[in-house]
């Protein structure tokens, strides 16, 4: 049974999850030989500011602020 954790930014909306969800276990199912119900997935969303990324946090990373905003709903 695989077990599948998948940390995102929050901001991802429902339809996101559910397309990445049926993806990754189509892809198990596939290469692994496991049985669809059996692929267990668990979301957990984080905030830009308790991630970094090259040692600078995705909240303060100029490179980074239009995915940021983009899932804030600011951008």
């Amino acid at each position: 049974m695989p077990n599948i954790t998948v940390e995102l930014l929050r901001g991802r909306s429902i339809e996101q999850r559910r397309a990445f969800a049926r993806a990754v276990a189509d892809s198990a199912v596939e290469i692994l030989g496991a049985r669809r119900q059996d692929v267990r997935m668990v979301f957990t969303e984080i905030t830009p500011d308790i991630v970094a990324n090259g040692g600078v946090l995705a909240s303060e990373d100029e490179s980074r602020a239009g995915v940021v905003a983009a899932l804030d709903g600011s951008d």
